[in-house]
Formats: structure tokens, C-alpha cells, sequence
């Protein structure tokens, strides 16, 4: 199920239909028609490695079943990973813009590359797993756990936000709807957001729903499964369900064009009361 306005119909990407070359899921700032957010996700068989320039972007290298090895210069940062997205918390690795990098992994895994353009070269930098700071956000049927493994408070970056939400079945997160397309000093940043979505079990399934905050702007109801990914480029975005017995993972990537690097929202009005 996709309900959309239309201009909408190119902001659900169903897992592989937005391949390229080594890359399960490519989704540049110039595919998505905005100037900073990126993700990929990189699939290696055991022995497998790839190179990875970043150009003018940062990247963060984020294990989403299995480990490897990240070198870039002289450094090499071995990775532990995970089993898989709903294993807790992994360790990742930052890439600085302008450099290459080699990915390989002995015994191959996935791996979630999720970037932005951006100005600074910031150092490469190991995530170690426990220093990831592990958020309890919501209760009852809203509760939900957020890994901070790159927000604006947890991390430095120059322009790229990354979090990790992890849905239990039969609950509601991204809610109350908020929003962060326009820029307001103290009060909303602009950001463009990417949601890549894994669900546990072979036929799991959840929806994603983006609403309207100005005329014309994005109105989107998505069946979404394991691959798939939904741009935000406006709009109040929320509830994300998940189905019954199925958990939802998934991982948002922000960037955005404003002076510093902030996560600034606004709550939809007309879905706060009553909201624990």
C-alpha cells in the first residue's frame, strides 16, 4: 500500500529498486532532489571489500550484520558489528570527506553508509559500542529505544545527524508527528531526512506515514519492509508502526543547510494532548 499526491510516488523506494553497482541501496542528494543527505548499503560475501571515496561528503560506516575492517590512510578501524540491526547497539566508523577508504570484512555482512555533503574535514574516528548513548524514548504503546550513535550531541560531524530507532511489534514511534523543514532560530532546523527500514521476520511489515505542513508539500502512506527507505524532504512525518510480531528497525539520516549542526523539531499541534 502507497498512498500518495502524486508528487510523492518517488519518496517510497521499495528494497532494490533503488540499486547501483556494489550498492543494494544508493540514495545521493542529487537522486533525491535536495543537497546534503546520502545513504547506501554496501552487501559483502565473505572475503569481499570495497572502496569507498568520499569526495565532498562525510560518511559513517555502520555494521548492520557482520564486521569488518575500515582503513582509510594509514589507519585501519576494525569494526565488531552485530548479528543483525535488533542485536543492540555496534560500533562504527567515521570517514572524512576528501579521502579513500577500503571496506572488507572476512566473514562477511551488510553494512549501512549513510553520509552528507559537507565543508569541514573533520578527523576518521573509531565509534566504539559502549560509548553509544542508549535512549528509552515513549511509554506503553509509543515506547521505543533510540541508539544516539551519531546525533548532534553524541558525536561531531560537520553536517551529518545519524540515529538508530527500534520499534517493539504492535508499537507507534516517530510520534507525535514533527517536523523540520524550515528554519527557525532556536526553534526548527531544517533537515532533510532518510528512513531505512529492516523489520524482523520474513514477513514482517510496518507503515510510514508523512503528512502535509504547506500546500502541495509531501503526503505519503507506505507499506514498508525490510530494504526499503522513505525520503523526508517536509512534511510532519509520524507514526511510524510497526505490525504485530514483527519489531522495526530503522535508521534516520539528517542533514541539513542551517549554520550549525542542531536537531531541532516542532510537534504537530493536534496530536501532543494526552501524548505519554
Amino acid at each position: 500500500m502507497n498512498h500518495t499526491d502524486g508528487a510523492a510516488d518517488n519518496r517510497h523506494l521499495r528494497a532494490c529498486t533503488a540499486a547501483e553497482g556494489p550498492y543494494a541501496l544508493d540514495i545521493s542528494p542529487e537522486s533525491a532532489g535536495w543537497g546534503y543527505s546520502a545513504l547506501r548499503t554496501l552487501e559483502l560475501p565473505p572475503g569481499g571489500s570495497h572502496l569507498l571515496s568520499t569526495m565532498d561528503s562525510e560518511w559513517i560506516v555502520l555494521p548492520l550484520s557482520g564486521g569488518c575492517a575500515v582503513r582509510v590512510g594509514d589507519r585501519t578501524m576494525e569494526l565488531l558489528g552485530r548479528e543483525d540491526a535488533f542485536a543492540g547497539v555496534t560500533d562504527f566508523a567515521y570517514l572524512p570527506r576528501d579521502a579513500d577508504a577500503q571496506i572488507a570484512s572476512s566473514a562477511g555482512g551488510r553494512f549501512a553508509l549513510a553520509g552528507a555533503k559537507c565543508e569541514r574535514r573533520l578527523p576518521a574516528r573509531y565509534g566504539p559500542a559502549p560509548q553509544v548513548p542508549v535512549e528509552r524514548r515513549g511509554t506503553g504503546d509509543c515506547a521505543r529505544t533510540v541508539h544516539n550513535f551519531a546525533a548532534a550531541d553524541s558525536f561531531e560531524c560537520d553536517r551529518l545527524i545519524a540515529v538508530e530507532v527500534l520499534t517493539p511489534g504492535g508499537n507507534w514511534s516517530s510520534y507525535p508527528p514533527h517536523k523540520h523543514d524550515e528554519h527557525r532560530p532556536g526553534e526548527e532546523a531544517r533537515l532533510e531526512e532518510i528512513y531505512y527500514f529492516e523489520i524482523d521476520g520474513p514477513h514482517g511489515f510496518g507503515y510510514q506515514r508523512v503528512s502535509p505542513s504547506r500546500p502541495g508539500g509531501t503526503d505519503l502512506l507506505a507499506e514498508v519492509r525490510s530494504g526499503d527507505a522513505v525520503l523526508v524532504p517536509d512534511g510532519w512525518h509520524g507514526p511510524s508502526i510497526a505490525a504485530p510480531g514483527h519489531d522495526m528497525y530503522y535508521l534516520n539520516v539528517m542533514a541539513g543547510p542551517g549554520p550549525g549542526r542542531e536537531w531541532r523539531i516542532r510537534f504537530h499541534p493536534d496530536h501532543t494532548e494526552g501524548y505519554r
